[in-house]
């Protein structure tokens, strides 16, 4: 019998059906974008993964609706309306406005210069068939104030300064007479104070000049300027912190607690000033171990308001490049009254934690103490009294780094994540040179320290945070960290289980955590470490300061703050004058103005960050100069449409095979499972395999290196065949989709 075939939807009915549904669901979420099993699940579709990705892939190749990053769809802008974004400008020439996370397209004549950063208003063309949108500017409502980096170049005619900026194609034209003492090829910072329309280059002035370009200190300057970061201290704070005494009087010390007369001591880096922690140990009566964590008490001299106050609080942390530190504080307070230095009373503010010998804490307070400490460990000191027993307190050291190391293993039996990535430092001589690069290791002295400050500022927060039930919890600094990304996280778990590792992408974050740190731990030493390592990484989210409490992820603690480094972080500050507060008796602060300083004190660490990276590509881009033309073995870092970048094994220097020097084929990006691919050959250069590159280019001005693909002949710009590796259980698998190809 035929069937009766009205008795279901036909399939034109059905894509039609699905069609409206993502429109509605997409034209009433018109500000966010979204997946295809976000779209699937929210119109009820799970069922029919592969119709919506069909669907969306056919609405967007039509421009009905958008597709604003790979794989990720939203409503399309009101086309041929206006709209308010911000501008981006770069020195290619490609300039765009952001509009709700989509770049829209900019042509130079249509953006009334604005700079990078504006806030603009637009006109978007109206949407066609097969042309991508544009906008053009019509208004700049609020320029964002910035300074350029660059070269000085004067001659008889004219002076201007060529950017290092990769947001500045022009150079800016100055006025000879006003260069602040400033010759042709200083390295110097300069502000746009106009730019015309008919004018290809804008005018501006010198703002400061930083040195001769190519000098250490000129460079090490340049990079903070570049991301708006201080480079000198202001003249009026040093002499306010200057007449700060230290001011321990019998006053000050009886409304302490006094650890004067027990054992305490400090371990730290060995080119550290500033030690703002220190441990005591003692045995109690009853058999017990009673650890103090003690921080320099920063607050009893920086009193809120104050010019030292207000500077701490704009910096909001120090800096840390290759070769110096910009403090925070004042070097009068950093390295000199606050430093918890030996021999010498200090005022702290203190963890104390009684436990037994398992590591169970039993008891813990937190209060305002005074120390004497009596010794200065750096790092390698301590590690040697570990490895041998031997040397002075060598017994106290040993006892905190068993306590230490139960504390550490009950963190990661309980989910907290185990990334463990070297760090890269530099032996320099005294122009700023570097001489040699080695790498930073993390032994048991460094993790005993880690793990007690993660002890007291888990206790802090707690303190705090933790109240009874109907009660609620006063405003206070958290550090937080929060889940990972999901869609970052399933990508991961896909290709990781290609290599034979289960990842579990959904469910308890304990067991999350629990798997990638089982994977981490056992593809140390196989060909796709780097690779898989480096993608759970980038699966994490970014900590940061906040007064909204949702617990830290990497941790796996609901309860997290910074208190233990008030001397280089000013939320440190604020916790401690927070707990300070409450423990007189104080009201709930303004959440408002702390979470402000919160967010700005996340930018900031940010830029700081940043602002290292910098650094460290700036001095190794300078070690590789004279390295030109040798060759080294290296893994892919990263997969990019324009190459790949390549991290050499010896020093970890990282540089860029572009796209453009592979001339065997044409090569197509697949962002997804990162990697590059010949349409021709069909090889393909994948994040983490391993490879042998020659030294090619080394730009100290883009801080880039350029490296040239070696093949199995010894010759430049030939691609490496890709590796065989042995996957272990997924070798017979590998095998045969090889021989698919």
């Amino acid at each position: 019998m035929k069937k009766n075939s009205s008795s279901r939807p036909s399939k034109r009915m059905r894509k039609t059906e699905l069609q409206e549904k993502i429109l509605a669901f997409l034209e009433k979420e018109k500000r966010q974008a979204f997946n295809y099993k976000q779209i699937a699940y929210a119109i009820d579709a799970k069922d029919f993964h592969m119709d919506v990705i069909n669907l969306l892939d056919e609405l967007a190749a039509n421009d009905i609706i958008q597709e604003v990053g790979l794989g990720r769809y939203k409503a399309p802008a009101n086309r041929g309306t206006e709209n308010v974004g911000f501008f981006i400008r770069r020195s290619n020439g490609k300039n765009a406005v952001l509009i709700d996370d989509e770049q829209i397209m900019v042509a130079e004549r249509n953006s009334m210069h604005a700079l990078n950063g504006d806030k603009v208003r637009v006109m978007i063309s109206a949407a066609r068939k097969g042309v991508e949108p544009e906008a053009q500017v019509l208004e700049i409502l609020e320029a964002k104030d910035q300074v350029f980096i660059g070269e000085l170049k004067v001659d008889r005619n004219v002076a201007r300064l060529v950017p290092d900026s990769k947001f500045l194609a022009a150079d800016i034209i100055l006025n000879r007479n006003k260069l602040r003492g400033g010759k042709d090829g200083d390295k110097a910072i300069a502000r746009i104070t106009i730019w015309k329309d008919e004018e290809m280059c804008p005018r501006g002035e010198v703002v400061d000049i930083l040195g001769r370009k190519g000098e250490n200190n000129a460079e090490m300057h340049a990079i903070l300027a570049e991301f708006g970061l201080p480079y000198k201290y202001p003249e009026n704070v040093e002499k306010a912190a200057d007449k700060i005494s230290a001011g321990i009087t019998p006053e000050e010390v009886a409304k302490r607690e006094d650890f004067r007369g027990i054992t305490t001591f400090t371990i730290d880096p060995r080119d550290a000033k500033d030690f703002d922690d220190a441990l005591s140990i003692r045995v109690l009566a009853n058999g017990n171990y009673e650890v103090g964590v003690h921080i320099a008490d920063v607050t009893h001299y920086v009193t809120p308001g104050s010019v030292i106050d207000k500077e701490a609080q704009n910096r909001a942390t120090s800096v840390y490049l290759v070769d110096r530190t910009i403090p925070m504080l004042p070097e009068h307070l950093c390295n000199g009254i606050c430093s918890l230095r030996p021999n010498e009373e200090k005022l702290t503010f203190s963890a104390i934690f009684e436990m037994d010998a398992q590591a169970n804490v039993v008891n813990s307070r937190i209060g305002r103490t005074v120390i004497r400490s009596d010794r200065r460990f750096t790092y390698e000191e301590a590690q040697q009294r570990i490895e041998t027993g031997e040397g002075d307190f060598a017994t106290e050291i040993n006892v905190l780094n068993g306590l230490a190391k139960q504390l550490r293993k009950r963190r990661y039996d309980n989910g907290a994540l185990e990334f463990d990535r070297a760090e890269v430092r530099f032996d320099i001589d005294e122009t700023g040179r570097p001489l040699s690069v080695y790498f930073k290791e993390s032994k048991d002295a460094n993790k005993l320290i880690e793990e007690f400050m993660l002890l007291a500022n888990i206790a802090v927060a707690e303190k705090i945070g933790k109240v009874p039930s109907g009660k609620k919890a006063k405003t206070f600094v958290y550090r937080v960290h929060d889940t990972p990304d999901a869609d970052k996280l399933s990508n991961l778990s896909s290709i990781a289980s290609r290599f034979g590792f289960k990842i579990n992408a959904e469910g308890r974050s304990t067991e999350v955590n629990k798997s990638l740190n089982r994977m981490l731990r056992d593809v140390k030493g196989r060909g796709e470490e780097t690779m898989l390592s480096m993608l759970a990484i980038r699966s994490m989210a970014k900590a940061i300061y906040t007064t909204a409490n949702v617990g830290h992820y990497g941790l796996a603690v609901p309860f997290y703050t910074h208190f233990t480094s008030p001397i280089r972080r000013y939320p440190d500050m604020m916790v401690h004058r927070l707990l300070q507060r409450y423990a007189d008796g104080g009201r709930s602060a303004d959440k408002i103005k702390v979470e402000e300083q919160c967010k700005h004190s996340s930018d900031m660490e940010q830029l700081a960050a940043n602002a290292e990276r910098a650094s460290i590509r700036y001095k190794q881009v300078e070690y590789m100069r004279d390295r030109l033309g040798q060759v080294y073995e290296g893994v892919i870092s990263g997969v990019t449409e324009w190459g790949v970048y390549v991290e050499l094994n010896e020093n970890l220097c990282e540089g860029l095979v572009p796209v453009r020097d592979l001339a065997d084929d044409y090569y197509d990006y697949d962002e997804k499972n990162y990697c590059l691919t010949g349409r021709k050959t069909h090889r393909k250069y994948t994040l983490g395999d391993r490879v042998k590159v020659q030294v090619a280019r080394a730009d100290l001005d883009k801080k880039q290196l350029d490296f040239a693909l070696i093949s199995d002949d010894g010759n430049p710009n030939r691609p490496l065949p890709q590796e065989k590796k042995n996957h272990g259980r997924n070798q017979p698998r590998q095998k045969q989709r090889r021989k698919k190809r």
